[in-house]
């Protein structure tokens, strides 16, 4: 016989095997006769790809809600001092902690929210383990998690402090308050049962939340008490011809005087960056824009979005610089705040291009020999690339000084062995018994076809021959001298005729004509020594900038007494005058008109349908030359989800809702897809949906943020968008992701006559194990805000932020562990009745 007579009569299911049933959506087609072990790596990869699509459609989604939030509506003051007899102000509608707890918390919480909404209205109104889990494992994972990547990643000896206390304040209590209230209902009201009132009054927490925040965002019982002349001083709007808002706690608007501080920063960065020789106009708008959208403050969703696109390899919100010109972008921020240094300070060139080049010039730009030495030396250095042999020719140019009367012509290859970093050349000078004048030439580099290397900036060095007998004549080079304002600073030479020999000095003094000491340039008097062979020397008179558009102005210098046994010469008086320079404005302007284009380009509400298929299609957005060999690889990855999502409405038209309503629709069903992926994985790999949601789920949902808070946290001067709103997103995923789904499944069971059941069980341990930690974590933040050695909640010292970053994974680790091995029964604890 071929089998027994039961095998025989056995009926196989075909649609009825290994986790197929019971799920909402998937599987899609019939997996009978896959193997369990390929179907898991087929789940995972297609949850994490999905993760990818949610992210990417999650940044349409906060794109929508930033154009929403940022609506305004103008008003007329009265204003005496105006030409019409008011302004006009725009104010924002608006609120920005309503914002930040409403459609802001639900924007980075949709995911988690709507995951507990389908789980239930798809299981017949009844409840299910992976969307409560998913919210309390997301909740530890940002309060824990991502608050200790935010406290380490602060470079060291900085901080952020919580600007908005009272919110933060509010928000903090919300949050322990949230899930200890989903205990006590799970727990001890009604156990393993949620009525009606209990979800109703679970989702009236949410309103009332957004409520108590705005009255302590607005201080209004602070405000009872103040004085009506203080109450007119507070400005409640900002210019109509600005597009930019500071926002400040307890005030919805601000008057901006930022906006014109920014311009005139914008203008003196660019004035700073024209100076830089080698840098294109494009690269400094690059690096200007770039530095502007780093120093201007944002919204979580912003730090959200840019997260999303650099894991999808899409167009980034903060400008990216190219590494030739990463040291200029170094310089730009290194200066920042010290206005000083950056009028005085000149970016230079980096023509190794980040030590990718060989780079040879002389070591000084000249120097000067006695007549009777015979010989100059001249040192040339190799900088940069040092790892291969290069080579560079050296020639000598007449000046007043002919070769063969006064020096030996020089023509000559020059070779830099391997590492090599300096070589000298020696040119023989002619003595004679003649008088004559101190006379120079000249000596340059040239490249050869096969030199290597390139030349920096000090390529030519003039060589004086001095008559070495006098001490000398000190003089002005000329009797006057035009020098362009950009230059920040007038070089006057000083120059020692008739003899070198000895040390000498010489006073000098300013007088003004035109312009004026201390406004247009900086002077008074000082004194200028000369070494001994040394025969000239620079007078350094700083020069300040001015605003006129027209700029002809002078002012004298005087050479008064000498030391050391010289004389003044004929020339001991010039004239300076200081000239608006037409071709260096014209660079500025230009490379302000390209940066204000950059910065509009990144406005998220002026996208238009071509423009989104556009960045959709291209890696990074179209900008490949910042593009890495990751951003390729996601992009790749990610390509689908772009183009797919591309045919939303873009969040300009109709004030940002159709790609709000669009895109909330695309996210809830990629998100039951979601649900359905990660229970299937579980049920594959023996893993519990109570398991699979606090660890996979949760992190898959909540990475976005993790990213956006590590770069708010070290973009940002607070700590508000990296660990201040953790908590508001925290309580709202309680409030609305179970009090929504627990009101409607309520309701339904109540018009039924039975029972809302939700089983306590793994959800009551994780919620209460959970809320311990939550409160051990906030004990620690106000501990590290209280302390003297720290003061504020991120950052700080070294070492004791590594200890907290390490304790919070700590916590959380052990939240991860106590969850797990509860629900696999490995420890016992009875929760619920």
């Amino acid at each position: 016989m071929n089998g027994s007579a039961a095998d025989q009569g056995a009926v196989y299911d075909l649609y009825n095997y290994t986790c197929s049933q019971g799920y909402l959506l998937l599987p899609a087609i019939n997996e009978y006769t896959w193997g369990v072990r390929a179907r898991a790596f087929l789940y995972l990869l297609g949850l994490l790809w999905c993760f990818l699509g949610v992210a990417y459609v999650a940044d349409v989604f906060m794109a929508s809600i930033e154009r929403i939030t940022s609506k305004t509506r103008t008003v007329r003051i009265s204003d005496p001092e105006a030409e019409n007899g008011f302004r006009v102000l725009e104010l924002k509608v608006w609120n920005d902690t309503v914002a930040n707890l409403s459609l802001m918390a639900l924007g980075t919480s949709a995911p988690e929210i709507l995951l507990s909404v389908i789980e239930i209205v798809g299981n017949n109104m009844e409840s299910g383990a992976l969307g409560p889990g998913t919210i309390v494992g997301s909740a530890a994972f940002n309060l824990l998690f991502i608050s200790a990547i935010c406290i380490y990643t602060i470079p060291d000896g900085e901080i952020r402090r919580i600007a908005s206390v009272k919110v933060f304040a509010v928000t903090g209590v919300s949050c322990i308050f949230a899930y200890v209230w989903l205990a006590i209902v799970l727990l001890a009201i009604s156990p393993n049962v949620v009525e009606i009132w209990e979800a109703v009054l679970t989702f009236i927490f949410f309103p009332l939340l957004l409520l108590i925040a705005y009255l302590a965002d607005k201080s209004f019982y602070i405000k009872k008490f103040r004085g009506k002349r203080q109450q007119d001083q507070d400005v409640v709007g900002i210019p109509m011809n600005s597009e930019n808002y500071v926002n400040r706690p307890g005030e919805d608007n601000v008057k901006l005087h930022g906006v014109s501080d920014r311009e005139d920063e914008m203008e003196r960065l660019a004035r700073e960056l024209g100076r830089s020789e080698g840098l294109p106009p494009e690269e400094a708008a690059n690096i200007l824009s770039r530095h502007i959208a780093q120093e201007t403050p944002h919204s979580r969703g912003w730090y959200r979005m840019n997260a999303i696109r650099s894991l999808t390899g899409g167009k980034k919100l903060i400008p990216q610089v190219t590494d030739a010109f990463q040291s200029l972008y170094g310089d730009v921020q290194a200066t920042e705040g010290d206005a000083g240094e950056k009028k005085s300070k000149k970016p230079s060139f980096d023509h190794s291009d980040g030590g990718k080049n060989a780079v040879v010039q002389f070591t000084a730009a000249s120097v000067a020999v006695m007549e009777n030495e015979g010989k100059v030396r001249l040192g040339i250095k190799r900088t940069g690339l040092m790892s291969i042999p290069v080579s560079v020719r050296v020639e000598t140019i007449n000046g007043s000084a002919v070769s063969g009367e006064d020096y030996k012509a020089f023509d000559g290859l020059v070779e830099f062995k391997k590492n090599e970093a300096l070589r000298e050349v020696f040119i023989e000078i002619v003595d004679d018994n003649e008088w004559e004048p101190d006379e120079f030439f000249f000596v340059k580099l040239r490249l050869e076809p096969n030199s290597n290397c390139v030349l920096g900036g000090v390529s030519i060095c003039e060589v004086t021959i001095i008559n070495d007998d006098e001490p000398g004549v000190l003089a002005f080079a000329k009797p006057s001298f035009v020098i362009k304002e950009t230059g920040l600073k007038a070089l006057i030479p000083i120059v020692r005729l008739g003899g070198a020999d000895g040390h000498v000095s010489v006073k000098w003094q300013t007088k003004d004509i035109t312009a004026v000491e201390g406004k247009d340039y900086s002077g008074r008097e000082g004194e200028i020594e000369f070494e001994n062979q040394e025969s000239t020397k620079n007078l350094i008179i700083p020069l300040f900038e001015s605003n006129k558009v027209e700029r002809d102005e002078s002012f004298q210098i005087e050479l008064t007494e000498t030391t050391g046994g010289a004389t003044l010469g004929k020339i001991s008086k010039t004239v300076v005058t200081i000239v608006n320079d037409e071709e260096f404005n014209g660079l500025v302007s230009r490379i302000l008109n390209m940066t204000r284009a950059n910065l509009d380009a990144l406005e998220l509400h002026k996208t238009t349908y071509m423009q989104q298929f556009i960045e959709a299609m291209n890696v990074n957005g179209g900008n490949v030359a910042t593009a890495t060999f990751v951003d390729y690889i996601l992009h790749f990855c990610s390509f689908f989800w772009k183009i797919l999502f591309a045919f939303i409405p873009p969040a300009q038209y109709f004030g940002g809702w159709p790609a709000f309503c669009i895109s909330l629709a695309v996210i809830g069903f990629l998100t039951a897809i979601i649900g359905d992926l990660a229970s299937i994985f579980g049920c594959l790999i023996g893993l519990e949906d109570s398991i699979t949601a606090i660890t996979l789920v949760a992190m898959g949902t909540s990475m976005p943020d993790t990213f956006a808070s590590k770069t708010a946290a070290i973009m940002e001067k607070t700590a508000d968008n990296s660990v201040g709103n953790v908590n508001g997103s925290n309580s709202v995923n309680v409030f609305l992701g179970l009090g929504l789904p627990w009101l409607i499944a309520s309701i339904y069971h109540g018009v039924r006559g039975d029972t809302f059941y939700v089983q306590a069980g793994s959800l009551g341990f994780s919620v209460i194990i959970y809320s311990i930690t939550a409160v051990i974590a906030m004990l620690v933040l106000v501990g590290r805000r209280m302390s003297p050695s720290i003061g504020a909640e991120l950052g700080g010292p070294k070492g004791p932020k590594i200890i907290c970053s390490v304790a919070f994974v700590g916590l959380w680790v052990i939240y991860i562990a106590l969850s797990v091995l509860q629900t696999k029964d490995i420890i016992h604890v009875k929760i619920g009745a």
